[in-house]
C-alpha cells in the first residue's frame, strides 16, 4: 500500500504476509493462448447484447470457456416437473421480477424472499432493500453472472449478479473475496468521475452489486456507433480529462484499477465520463500477490503482459491507449488479434500510430504514457495538468481562427 493510503478492513489475502489470494488465483485465472477459439477481449470483458446503456463491469469468465451462466444447472435451483413455481411465489412481494424474466434463475435467486439477505460486515448501510429493487432485462452476460437494467427507489440502475460456484470451494472463496473488495472499493470511492455505488447484498447462491446506470453506454460502444470517426477534439480532451481526474483520485488513495479501457468508461447525459469496473482493482501491495492475467491485452502495459512486477503506472499506460482511441475513434491494434497485439507490444515495441494532424501536446502525452519504461510515464496529476494545457491551447487556437475569419469578412449589420 502506498504510504499515507487508507487501510481497507475486510479485504482478505491482500497484505504482504498473506499469499492466500495469490495461491487461489493460480487455479482460478486461466490465460488464453494463441490457439484459443475465444478472443481475450471477449474473455475479460462482457459482451453486451445491445447498443447502449452498458455498465461495463467485468463478470469474469475466468476458468471457463462457457459464455453462459451455469446457475441454471445449480442443484438448488433446478426446477422439477411437479413444481408449482411462479414469479409471485419467488418474489413474495419483495421487489419485482417482470414476466419476461420468469425463466431467469439468477434474477429469481436474488429476489427470492425465502432465502436470507446479507450485507457486508461493517458496510451494513450499503445493504440494498430488495423491496425497492425492480429487475429489468439482462443486457450483458458472462460465465459467472449477468448485468441487468432495473430501478432502485425509482432510479435507473445497473444490477450485477454473480453466481456462487456450487462444487468449487476455492473458487467460491476467491469470488467472495473479489465481491467484498469491489463493495469496499466502490463504497470508498466518491468522485464525480467514478461510477456511483448504490448498494450490494449477498444471498446463499448469488452476490449482487447495484450502481448508477449510464444511458450513454461505454466509450467503446460510443466509438463503434460513430463507425471509427474521431470524437470532436474539444470533447475528446474534455472526456480524457474526466478519466485522468478520476484516476488521479484513485491513485491518490493508493489503488490500482488494472483494467482501464474504453469498455469500462461510461458516458452520462452531459457527455461526462465516469470510470467503472473496480472488480479487478487491487490495493497496491507487493505485486507477487497480484494476478497478472487481469485486464485486456490491447490496453495492457507490457510489464503486466510479461508477468513482471508492476505499479500504478500500468493504469497510466492504459490511459495512453484510451486517449489515442478518443483522438482517432479507432480500436487499438484493430488489424491484430488481442494475442498478436500483446506480442507486438512486448517484443517489437509496437504502439498505435499517432495521426500526423494530432495536436503535438496530445501526441506527447500518449507517447509518455505508453513508454515501455514505467518510470518515464507521468503520474495522473501531471497528466491532468498536461491535458488542461492542451485544452487551453485548443480553445485559444479556435478563438484565433474565429478572429481571423471575422477580419477577412466585411462588416455587416449582423
Amino acid at each position: 500500500m502506498l504510504e499515507g493510503g487508507p487501510k481497507f478492513p475486510g479485504i482478505i489475502g491482500l497484505n504482504n504476509h498473506d499469499n492466500t489470494y495469490h495461491d487461489l488465483s493460480q487455479g482460478f485465472y486461466h490465460k488464453l493462448g494463441e490457439h484459443s477459439n475465444m478472443s481475450i477481449d471477449s474473455y475479460d470483458s462482457l459482451q453486451t447484447s445491445n447498443g447502449g446503456g452498458s455498465v461495463a463491469m467485468s463478470i469474469e469468465s475466468i476458468g471457463s470457456n462457457d459464455s453462459h451462466t451455469r446457475i441454471l444447472n445449480h442443484q438448488g435451483l433446478r426446477r422439477h416437473a411437479n413444481d408449482n413455481y411462479s414469479v409471485q411465489q419467488s418474489v413474495n412481494r419483495r421487489g419485482r421480477v417482470p414476466h419476461a424474466l420468469n425463466d431467469d434463475a439468477l434474477a429469481h435467486a436474488l429476489m427470492d424472499s425465502s432465502s436470507p439477505t446479507e450485507g457486508l460486515e461493517n458496510f451494513d448501510e450499503w445493504t440494498i432493500d430488495l423491496r425497492k429493487l425492480n429487475m429489468g432485462a439482462a443486457f450483458a452476460q458472462g460465465a459467472f453472472g449477468k448485468l441487468y437494467r432495473g430501478t432502485y427507489n425509482g432510479e435507473d440502475v445497473a444490477i450485477k449478479i454473480l453466481e456462487r460456484p456450487e462444487n468449487d470451494q476455492e473458487r467460491a472463496k476467491l469470488m467472495e473475496q473479489q465481491f467484498q473488495q469491489e463493495v469496499i472499493m466502490l463504497a470508498t470511492l466518491k468522485h464525480p468521475n467514478i461510477v456511483r455505488f448504490i448498494g450490494a447484498c449477498r444471498k446463499p447462491m448469488v452476490w449482487c452489486i447495484v450502481t448508477e446506470y449510464a444511458k450513454g453506454g461505454s466509450v467503446r460502444q460510443f466509438l463503434m456507433r460513430r463507425q471509427n470517426r474521431a470524437v470532436p477534439l474539444k470533447l475528446a480532451v474534455k472526456q480524457a480529462l474526466d478519466v485522468a481526474r478520476g484516476m488521479a483520485y484513485v491513485h491518490g488513495l493508493g489503488l490500482i484499477h488494472r483494467d482501464l479501457k474504453s469498455d469500462n468508461l461510461l458516458i452520462f447525459g452531459d457527455k461526462s465520463i465516469k470510470i467503472a469496473d473496480f472488480g479487478v482493482a487491487r490495493i497496491e501491495v507487493q505485486t507477487e500477490g497480484m494476478t497478472p492475467e487481469t485486464g485486456t491485452y490491447r490496453w495492457m502495459a507490457p510489464e503486466m503482459i510479461q508477468h513482471r512486477p508492476y505499479t500504478q503506472k500500468v493504469d497510466v499506460y492504459s490511459f495512453g491507449i484510451v486517449l489515442w482511441e478518443l483522438i482517432t475513434g479507432m480500436l487499438p491494434f484493430q488489424n491484430m488479434t488481442a494475442v498478436q497485439a500483446a506480442f507486438a507490444v512486448v517484443n517489437k515495441g509496437v504502439r498505435p500510430v499517432i495521426p500526423n494532424d494530432c495536436l503535438p501536446a496530445l501526441g506527447e502525452i500518449m507517447t509518455r504514457c505508453w513508454d515501455a519504461n514505467p518510470d518515464v510515464r507521468p503520474p495522473f496529476i501531471e497528466v491532468v495538468q498536461m491535458l488542461e494545457n492542451a485544452e487551453t491551447e485548443i480553445l485559444t487556437s479556435v478563438r484565433k481562427a474565429r478572429f481571423r475569419c471575422c477580419m477577412t469578412l466585411p462588416m455587416t449589420l449582423d
